[in-house]
């Protein structure tokens, strides 16, 4: 299985889908395998402002906490709360239903460091 190829991804297993000025973020299917179980999620609330590498929330799961970091500079427009009331959807549906956040951003340019699908699946083998 490979990640969507619509998307960028980052060394700390976020995904993020940019549609103009919005980024959807959520974690990879890696993540969530290496996760296990997800517990809990909380996000920062809608109107939030989020600075480059800040978090915009944590994912729990049975073997740790994570943070979910944002390279992009912007405001949450968008909390999934279907994510929140059933954190497994992440290890279910991490592209799809268990996305976790929409930020308006004000650049959408690619931020240094982020890699594309076949770069990401080539690193981050799903086995």
């Amino acid at each position: 299985m490979s990640s969507p190829s619509d998307r960028l991804y980052s060394e700390s297993h976020e995904w993020y889908q940019v549609e103009g000025d919005t980024v959807t973020i959520g974690i990879t299917q890696y993540a969530a395998n290496e996760l296990t179980d997800i517990t809990y999620v909380e996000m920062q609330p809608a109107g939030s402002s989020i600075n480059t590498s800040d978090s915009v929330g944590e994912v729990e799961s049975v073997k740790t906490t994570s943070d979910v970091f944002c390279p992009f500079n912007g405001e949450v427009t968008e909390v999934n709360a279907a994510a929140a009331d059933d954190p497994a959807l992440l290890n279910s549906d991490p592209y799809g239903q268990g996305w976790l956040v929409r930020l308006k951003v004000s650049d959408a340019s690619t931020p240094e460091g982020l890699m594309d699908q076949a770069t990401y699946d080539e690193r981050y083998p799903l086995t």
